[in-house]
């Protein structure tokens, strides 16, 4: 029986096990890690949806607390408060890593410390994967966030405005970082868009439900247009995170304010949601506030719906450079919904413009090439097989 070598045993550090954007990025991963013949170990704090992703893709779970570094806990006090969990972390941390002894770590965020450190310390390899850019954070919470880094063997990140962020935040990181485009699945032929939206146009909305997000413009985007006389329905898929329930109750508060009841409907968190995808019109993604990139918007290209994006952070070079997008300000449902009216009144043109940009979109977030790259960085045995393959 063929002896798997050391440096071929990975050990993955993963926040959460949600299956949002990142999340999902990560199934593609620890997938190109094992077709490339590594023996893949995923620690996380505790269980959920994303357990069972990933011991289909065949890796090894193992539910390990640690310390997960939000910005509210990024001030003295708060830190001093975290002092004896991180000590026990740093326990825990060490004896699975005594115990598993891999080559490489891999750490799918920047607000891991610990297991940015920590196995630096004991000699191994660790490639950090940033998927965060709090650019509108403090100057000093930015430092902190990104100082563990420089423990990093390697630094990779998911757009240059992400890169952008990170640099002015640690100066020293320069040099070192490797943009990775996002690997996105898409439907493989994307389902056929309606050829008539004049009875009444079908929006969508997909991700947390969070203000920072703007699911809350998009309600006010259907009010508008309700109120001009456009028939329009919005589907919203996704959920709070615990401790947000209160923008849920909002939300649905001013949906029943609006009278909107039957137009606005909430589906909840669906690991699948290429269903919507497949019945909606156009896609919104309203973010208010600062992304590191567009994981949404790119699977409503690569399903060819026309996509209304907000015009800013990583959003731009998400959806940046297709003919299908329309961007417009953040937080202005006015904007939204002129924008969905021009693309009903000119609809022909921009279902046809949506499917030349799911062409492209495949070919860019090519999960294949995405796993290959994502392989070479951890397991340099297998560099020549990206360097192949492009």
């Amino acid at each position: 029986m063929k002896r798997r070598l050391p440096e071929r045993r990975v050990l993955v550090a993963h926040p959460s096990a949600d299956l949002y954007g990142s999340d999902r990025v990560l199934l593609e991963s620890v997938q190109g890690l094992v077709s490339a013949g590594a023996r893949v170990s995923v620690t996380m704090p505790a269980p959920g949806p994303l357990v069972a992703e990933l011991e289909a893709r065949g890796a090894q779970i193992i539910m390990c607390k640690t310390v997960v570094l939000r910005k509210s806990l990024l001030s003295p006090r708060a830190l001093l408060r975290l002092l004896p969990a991180a000590i026990a972390a740093s326990v825990r941390s060490g004896s699975l890593l005594l115990k598993l002894r891999p080559g490489s770590v891999y750490v799918n965020t920047l607000t891991l410390p610990l297991w940015t450190v920590l196995p630096r310390l004991m000699g191994c390899k660790v490639v950090v994967h940033v998927h965060e850019a709090e650019q509108s954070a403090r100057p000093l919470v930015k430092r902190a966030l990104a100082a563990p880094l420089l423990f990093a063997s390697a630094i990779l990140i998911n757009s240059r405005f992400s890169e952008a962020v990170l640099l002015a935040a640690q100066p020293r990181l320069n040099g070192r970082i490797t943009v990775v485009d996002n690997a996105v699945p898409g439907p493989g032929e994307p389902p056929p868009s309606r050829s008539d939206v004049s009875d009444c146009v079908r929006l969508l909305y997909v991700g947390r439900l969070a203000h920072r997000k703007g699911v809350d413009v998009a309600v006010a985007a259907v009010e508008v247009l309700s109120a001009r006389g456009v028939q329009a329905q919005l589907d919203i898929v996704g959920a709070v995170y615990p401790g947000n329930e209160a923008y849920e109750a909002e939300l649905r508060g001013s949906i029943q304010a609006a009278g909107l009841q039957d137009q606005v409907h909430l589906h909840g968190f669906h690991r699948d949601v290429r269903p919507f995808l497949a019945r909606t019109d156009i896609a919104l993604v309203p973010s208010r506030l600062d992304e590191p990139f567009g994981n949404t918007a790119v699977e409503a290209l690569l399903s060819g719906r026309p996509v209304i994006v907000s015009d800013t952070s990583g959003l731009r070079e998400a959806a940046g450079g297709y003919e299908g997008v329309h961007f417009v300000p953040p937080s202005d449902p006015k904007a939204l919904a002129d924008a969905a009216e021009k693309i009903r009144a000119n609809w022909c043109q921009w279902i046809a413009r949506s499917a030349a940009d799911a062409v492209v979109a495949a070919a860019k977030h090519s999960p294949e090439l995405y796993q290959r790259r994502i392989a070479a960085h951890l397991l340099p045995a297998v560099q020549h097989l990206v360097e192949e393959k492009r």
